[in-house]
């Protein structure tokens, strides 16, 4: 896909978040959140469902690879030729690895466009080297414009941590959450509950990433737009989660996690 027509996508999806009325503070800040309509993807091939049986999957998986192979590089061979001397993706993707939500998919875009990293109710950890080293990648050399943190609903991470139940190595990928649950309690009251502390996840992870310093002087230079997204599963709708940030608050900030 060229790079303008990309571009053009982009502002479709982000329509409020023009880089000309962009400030220096948390781009993804308005009044109230809206619901994003994903396009229709580029190659207009519908996907065939894998067999039920698991033994049959992966063989099934590399035959479709051949079919699609065959159909997306006679309709996109030199976006193909492209990508295989260089990638100039302008979205880094930070997203659960639930199979529910491919990323690429649900925006409607191609290989090449979208960078990612995915892992259990896409959660930031400071300490975790993946996820930094993604971040720090895609903001500095590949120079993404945009980095879209995206929950979605029904995630298991999210239900587990309102659950009380023992689950191994993910107890300690989880605290978050279940600090966020602690810290929100009397927000998270009635059956949507889980939908609650998702949207509270993502808003905390664009906090996240602007403690980044990378991003940090990326945002501060407006070449960088932090999105906080939840992905509907059942609908295929996304719908931006808004964050606030006072010019107090936003100097505050730059004090306490700005580096040089």
């Amino acid at each position: 896909m060229p790079r303008t027509s990309l571009t053009a996508r982009i502002k479709r999806l982000f329509s409020s978040q023009s880089a000309s009325s962009q400030k220096p503070t948390p781009p993804d800040q308005t009044s109230s959140a809206k619901e994003i309509s994903t396009p229709t993807p580029a190659a207009k091939e519908s996907a065939k469902p894998l067999p039920k049986m698991p033994g049959d999957a992966y063989q099934a998986a590399l035959e479709h690879n051949a079919e699609w192979c065959t159909s997306f590089t006679k309709s996109h061979g030199e976006l193909m030729a492209n990508l295989a001397k260089t990638q100039h993706p302008e979205i880094l993707w930070i997203g659960c690895a639930d199979s529910r939500v491919p990323e690429t998919t649900l925006l409607g875009l191609n290989p090449g466009d979208v960078f990612v990293h995915r892992n259990i109710a896409n959660l930031l950890h400071p300490g975790d080297l993946s996820s930094q080293a993604v971040i720090e990648y895609a903001v500095v050399h590949l120079k993404v414009k945009h980095i879209i943190l995206c929950g979605h609903t029904g995630c298991g991470g999210v239900a587990a941590s309102l659950g009380g139940a023992s689950l191994g190595v993910l107890d300690a990928w989880l605290m978050p959450l279940r600090l966020l649950r602690e810290k929100f309690a009397s927000e998270l009251t009635g059956d949507d509950q889980a939908k609650k502390l998702g949207e509270i996840s993502v808003k905390e992870g664009v906090k996240n990433l602007l403690h980044n310093g990378n991003v940090i002087k990326a945002v501060e230079a407006k070449n960088l737009v932090v999105h906080g997204v939840i992905y509907d599963v059942g609908t295929g709708k996304l719908k931006e989660i808004h964050t606030s940030e006072t010019e107090e608050e936003r100097k505050k900030r730059l004090e306490y996690y700005q580096v040089s």
